[in-house]
């Protein structure tokens, strides 16, 4: 599995014996990530993908959304970029076939913390139980969270159940002061956003 090799191994994947040059760097100035965050994050996403075999796709998939990682963790002006957001979603979740919950753990200032996978379920659905969300937000000293799942069926259009979650979840959260930023769904390449729904 891609997100368990290290970034010179993926880099190796991706660019073969060139990739032991760019291992030592930044991940985020590798792809331009910086200079780019408020226009268009990933740019060499069409210079890359097109053209590779499946694992150099999934090596650069796995390298690009570290690399957004990396920037998110050391400014939270990316985080506030929905661009930024979405592309980090997409290829966290994008083209699984069965359903995955995660969250972004966000500090005070809306830096990342960590962003995993909680739970996996089916081709249909995922159990989320709130209490063990508390417990991993506590943990990790978390002031804010925003949640995502992944719609295999690729119709990113939120449940009765997404929603009657996503409040559930709200709740419980602000009883140990954790906000809730935002809830996205991801359907192959289209994000919907709770929040910009007015449905947070």
């Amino acid at each position: 599995m891609m997100k368990k090799l290290s970034d010179r191994e993926l880099l190796s994947i991706l660019l073969g014996e060139e990739g032991e040059s760019y291992s030592m760097r930044s991940l985020a100035e590798l792809f331009g990530l910086r200079v780019m965050r408020h226009e268009k994050p990933i740019g060499v996403a069409e210079e890359v993908l097109p053209y590779a075999m499946p694992d150099r796709l999934m090596a650069a998939r796995e390298l690009l959304r570290r690399a957004l990682e990396e920037d998110f963790e050391e400014s939270s002006d990316s985080l506030s970029s929905p661009a930024s957001v979405h592309d980090y979603l997409r290829l966290f979740l994008g083209g699984q076939e069965f359903e995955s919950f995660v969250a972004l753990w966000l500090d005070a200032q809306h830096r990342l913390i960590a962003g995993m996978e909680l739970f996996r379920g089916t081709l249909t659905q995922t159990s989320v139980y709130p209490r063990e969300v508390v417990k991993k937000g506590l943990a990790l000293n978390a002031a804010a969270v925003i949640f995502a799942h992944n719609h295999p069926s690729g119709v990113a259009e939120p449940s009765q159940s997404d929603r009657m979650l996503t409040d559930a979840l709200k709740q419980a959260l602000s009883l140990v002061d954790i906000r809730v930023l935002d809830h996205f769904i991801v359907a192959d390449t289209t994000v919907m956003s709770f929040a910009e729904r007015g449905l947070i």
